[in-house]
């Protein structure tokens, strides 16, 4: 049995490319599509425009880390910040897929956080923007969610929303629920959150749950933590 060269000689065995893109490594792309950075966060920086455009890990690609991300981010503006009545207009008559007038010079606004695009050099509205949309016109409320199950190696969780559906589970972001409940990951399998989710969402890929928190202890239950007694 010969022994494998290790030294000055040997030679690291190709990388298989990847299947669905002409600029990744399988591996890469792997790595990407669980990454919010993308293909291209984990890529060397002279190498980084190669692979900047690859939709293997793109927020434009359903259910990729940057998409989910882009989801939760185009919710929260509409909700927390929305844009200047002058900026939703222009979105909304794009969105009617008529051509439409810019006479204040908006668009590059919507372009910039990604809601607006360019599509045979005339202003078009991007699938973000009806992201954006959806969530500014669609009711959202303070549901449960219990964490079902956390995968570290995606970055991702499995959670039940029962305001949405009672036997359904939906994907979200690990880093996510992490930050926003301030729990780690470990912690988080059969725990019970509170979030903000459009719960009348028609599937997975439309639902967006926002500002997961731990629940508030029910007042008898905070009168026993003092030292009080129930009724």
């Amino acid at each position: 049995m010969s022994a494998e060269t290790f030294g000055p000689e040997y030679v690291r065995p190709a990388q298989a490319d990847c299947p669905r893109c002409a600029c990744c490594t399988a591996a890469l792309c792997d790595k990407g599509r669980n990454s919010i950075t993308r293909c291209a966060g984990s890529t060397p920086q002279e190498h980084r425009q190669t692979v900047e455009g690859c939709p293997c890990s793109a927020e434009t690609t359903q259910r990729t880390a940057a998409w989910r991300a882009a989801q939760v981010r185009a919710t929260r503006l509409a909700r927390e910040l929305p844009l200047l009545p002058e900026c939703e207009a222009l979105l909304r008559e794009l969105a009617t897929g008529r051509v439409a007038d810019d006479p204040a010079g908006v668009f590059p606004q919507l372009k910039l956080r990604g809601l607006g695009q360019l599509v045979h050099a005339r202003p078009a509205i991007t699938p973000l923007g009806h992201t954006y949309l959806a969530a500014r016109d669609d009711a959202r409320a303070t549901t449960g969610v219990r964490v079902v199950a956390v995968d570290e190696a995606t970055r991702t969780a499995q959670v039940e929303v029962p305001g949405w559906r009672q036997s359904d589970l939906a994907t979200v972001l690990l880093d996510q629920v992490v930050t926003d409940s301030g729990l780690n990951a470990a912690s988080l399998p059969g725990v019970w959150l509170v979030a903000e989710a459009n719960c009348q969402a028609p599937n997975h890929d439309r639902l967006v749950l926002t500002g997961f928190h731990v629940p508030a202890p029910a007042p008898a239950a905070a009168a026993v933590a003092d030292g009080g007694e129930t009724a």
